[in-house]
């Protein structure tokens, strides 16, 4: 599919919807939409830190006028900063999220990371790689803005004339996922449940759950899907996040089933035609993810031994590719 070239910048995918792409697709830079019908608007997620996401408006404004003192929703498909970060450029607008993302949001502020990333190397090898990722991103100058308004399951809203459908998905990725569909546009913006060309991380899971909500997407008749990273996709797009999906849930049972840790289970997974993808030491992530619900105790492994563990992981992958 290639209809829109996956190039930084404001994509108008048609009838009054647009995609805003951030390439590479990995850590942190995200894509977010734009939703707007005559005066009346609906911005889908911001982005990472304040620079990017004023970065992001004033391209709106130059192409539709709708700039960041009229838009008047926004919405958080997700709690992960790279979403939501931006919320402070516009202090007018109503902001919505499901239930679940806004505990989340709360759990994990911008001041979080940018302490993480200050301790770098203090830290180890998780420090450095943390440091490493988030390099990019100016964490010490975020104005937070938390949720306003929100819901669980499902929430219709109007933008002007234009029907848009709230979907929570979540638990998949995060706790709180939320597929936004405007359905007489054909068209869906999926937030992180889609990471395309890139490996998709599970925070949360359970796999069912995010597996059911990319077999969702497909059962949707739409035409223009928009993910949380990567290009503009379609369907069989969709498929294959799907597939990885459920790659990682059989790969990572039979190590569980044999009793290996999941260091070695992320170590030992041999991850064939994915191994391309972006990001591919997230199966790290994945791997303990799929163990806590394998073993049904809710035990979370704190975030900075899944970051030590990505990057072991990164350095072998590197090592077996040189």
């Amino acid at each position: 599919m290639a209809r829109w070239e996956y190039t930084k910048g404001l994509k108008d995918i048609g009838n009054g919807l647009y995609a805003w792409l951030q390439p590479d697709g990995g850590w942190g830079w995200s894509n977010a939409g734009l939703i707007r019908d005559g005066e009346e608007s609906l911005l889908v997620d911001t982005l990472f830190d304040m620079h990017l996401t004023r970065e992001m408006l004033a391209a709106m404004t130059d192409a539709t006028g709708i700039g960041a003192g009229r838009i008047g929703t926004i919405v958080n498909t997700h709690a992960n900063g790279d979403h939501c970060h931006g919320n402070g450029c516009c202090p007018q607008a109503e902001i919505i999220a499901s239930e679940a993302s806004a505990r989340e949001m709360a759990e994990v502020p911008a001041a979080m990371l940018a302490q993480f990333k200050k301790a770098g190397a203090q830290l180890g090898p998780a420090g450095t790689y943390f440091a490493d990722v988030f390099a990019p991103f100016d964490f010490d100058h975020i104005d937070e803005r938390l949720p306003t308004r929100t819901f669980s399951g499902e929430m219709a809203l109007k933008v002007g004339d234009k029907d848009v459908r709230l979907i929570e998905v979540g638990p998949a990725h995060t706790g709180g996922d939320v597929l936004v569909h405007v359905p007489k546009d054909r068209a869906v913006f999926t937030g992180d449940i889609l990471f395309i060309g890139g490996t998709p991380l599970m925070w949360a899971g359970p796999v069912r759950n995010w597996i059911s909500a990319c077999e969702r997407i497909i059962a949707m008749d739409v035409d223009v899907i928009v993910p949380g990273h990567g290009p503009v996709t379609d369907k069989a797009g969709v498929q294959r996040v799907a597939d990885y999906l459920a790659f990682a849930d059989r790969e990572a049972r039979k190590r569980f089933d044999a009793g290996l840790s999941v260091r070695d289970a992320a170590h030992d997974i041999a991850l064939g035609d994915f191994s391309a993808w972006g990001d591919a030491e997230r199966i790290a992530v994945n791997v303990d993810s799929l163990y806590r619900e394998y073993r049904g105790d809710g035990k979370v492994t704190p975030v900075i031994e899944l970051f030590a563990l990505m990057a072991e992981v990164r350095a072998r992958q590197r090592s077996s590719a040189a």
